[in-house]
């Protein structure tokens, strides 16, 4: 069995670590993983330079394989070049801070395992809804039974996004299957001066959950100590609306009218 990990943290998370450390139990682990922290860098990919990768090592062992490229990079040319073989399973985490609602789409984490679907590899997206110094074992646990689940009956072009509680095991309230809500970052921004008068802003703000969103969204079960489990594509069509759009387009004028 064989599994390639990543993250957006950056290859020496202490996250990636934690996971390499419980899946290693199941499978044969690669870490393929951005050489810096590429947080909401969502699912950007480089071609405008060369991807740069080296070979990392930590406490004189080798750890993995550290790139100058996003999540997204790391997947590609993980699957395509480094593993030496079939990938089994892509797993991206274990992310600090949980990723629900529209945080989704600017996800590094998320867009890795997405991008992993696509190519055709199962895969699972980890994150703790923590930014503190929290615990990654308890998440890790949680990750290594959803891995064998997915392992064991794949689902074909699909990205599973977990997210964990920051709470001990004892208190987390189990694991459900929810869709992604519209919980949002409420976004703020720091104005700040530096030395010479030049003035710089950092983006701030905390999530916040969308009226209307019930325990049936990631964001709200998330938070009432439930591990949230969502299965994500690369679909982004409002389907109910391609019949309304066509008519009014129709209805413009537009249908068969070369100057519309």
């Amino acid at each position: 069995m064989r599994y390639l990990l990543t993250n957006d943290d950056g290859i020496y998370a202490r996250g990636l670590a934690a996971l390499w450390a419980e899946l290693s139990k199941d499978a044969d682990c690669l870490i393929v993983a951005p050489e810096v922290e590429q947080s909401a860098v969502g699912h950007a990919i480089t071609i405008a330079r060369p991807l740069m990768v080296r070979a990392a090592r930590k406490n004189g062992r080798f750890l993995g394989y550290a790139v100058a490229g996003t999540p997204a990079d790391c997947v590609k040319i993980g699957i395509r070049e480094l593993a030496d073989g079939p990938v089994d399973l892509v797993v991206s985490g274990i992310n600090r801070g949980a990723n629900v609602g529209i945080n989704v789409i600017y996800s590094g984490t998320v867009s890795a395992a997405t991008e992993s679907a696509i190519l055709g590899v199962p895969s699972l997206a980890v994150s703790l809804d923590s930014y503190g110094e929290a615990d990654y074992s308890v998440a890790a646990r949680f990750a290594r039974k959803m891995a064998r689940l997915i392992v064991k009956d794949p689902l074909p072009g699909v990205a599973v996004n977990m997210n964990v509680p920051a709470l001990p095991r004892e208190e987390i309230r189990g694991v459900v299957v929810v869709r992604q809500g519209r919980a949002r970052l409420l976004e703020s921004f720091e104005r700040r001066v530096d030395p010479r008068d030049n003035i710089y802003y950092w983006l701030a703000g905390e999530t916040q959950l969308a009226d209307g969103d019930g325990e049936d969204s990631d964001a709200v079960a998330l938070k009432k100590g439930f591990v949230t489990v969502t299965p994500l594509h690369c679909d982004l069509t409002r389907h109910d609306l391609l019949g309304e759009l066509a008519l009014r387009i129709a209805q413009a004028g537009g249908k068969g009218t070369p100057t519309w």
